[in-house]
């Protein structure tokens, strides 16, 4: 009857994991039995573990993830621009902890997005939350949230976030109330969040691509200056990952 009651308080506590665990121990057959610091201490690991495994998967849900990646995942060599060393180093988070950026550079497909992902997938596995979008989209639902009195609790939402990831960064020339918005969010998120961009035009050339001076030198002086970049070169990977001509020609 204690044992029944005990395994019930601890699910009304919402411990499954070690209702589950206790159940069993006292299942099994006597011998060979652990010590009483032991199964509590197995109980509370197995719980432990089952929540920051829930915890994580609310993570990675709520980031929005454009695909499936991780850093142990990204190609590195001289020839691609990007080294091992830098991605151990940007693997253990202490940029986000610094709140500084990350800026990557390269043409398409040379796999920006990617390491992006990955970036925000390494941000949630250390605890931190995250969300992916790219820059139209997050335009375009800011005009929407402007429109219906949204703004000021979207614009809350984004500052709230560890990490950041705005993808397609210029992809399209910004319309005077893109950039003012974009501006609102790096100004919340300026050295108390961080943030990591993917871009095909040279961070040197952004001022001009951005088209308002001041705006542009807003918006530049709250993303560069703290943060690391990431200049890739090389073909296209989706280029090499698709089809040549003599396999379009057997499928057709």
């Amino acid at each position: 009857m204690i044992d029944e009651q005990t395994t019930q308080k601890l699910f009304d506590m919402r411990l499954r994991v070690m209702a589950e665990v206790f159940q069993k121990m006292l299942a099994e057959a006597p011998g060979n039995e652990l010590s009483f610091a032991d199964k509590v201490g197995m109980m509370v690991d197995r719980e432990w573990t089952e929540r920051e495994n829930r915890r994580l998967a609310r993570l990675l849900r709520a980031a929005k993830l454009s695909m499936d990646a991780c850093l142990e995942d990204v190609f590195c060599s001289t020839e691609r621009g990007i080294s091992r060393a830098v991605i151990r180093d940007l693997s253990t988070c202490q940029w986000i902890e610094n709140k500084h950026n990350v800026i990557v550079i390269g043409k398409t497909g040379v796999g920006k997005s990617f390491i992006a992902a990955a970036l925000a997938q390494a941000a949630c596995r250390n605890g931190h939350k995250a969300l992916c979008t790219r820059v139209p989209r997050l335009v375009h639902e800011l005009s929407i949230a402007r429109a219906d009195g949204s703004y000021t609790l979207t614009l809350h939402k984004l500052a709230k976030l560890d990490v950041l990831v705005l993808d397609d960064f210029l992809i399209a020339p910004l319309k005077d109330i893109e950039r003012r918005d974009l501006l609102e969010v790096l100004e919340d998120r300026y050295a108390k969040r961080s943030t990591v961009i993917t871009s095909q035009i040279p961070t040197k050339q952004w001022h001009r691509a951005l088209g308002d001076p001041t705006i542009a030198d807003a918006i530049c002086d709250r993303i560069v200056h703290n943060a690391h970049v990431l200049g890739l070169r090389g073909p296209s990977i989706r280029e090499k990952k698709g089809l040549n001509p003599m396999e379009i020609k057997t499928n057709h």
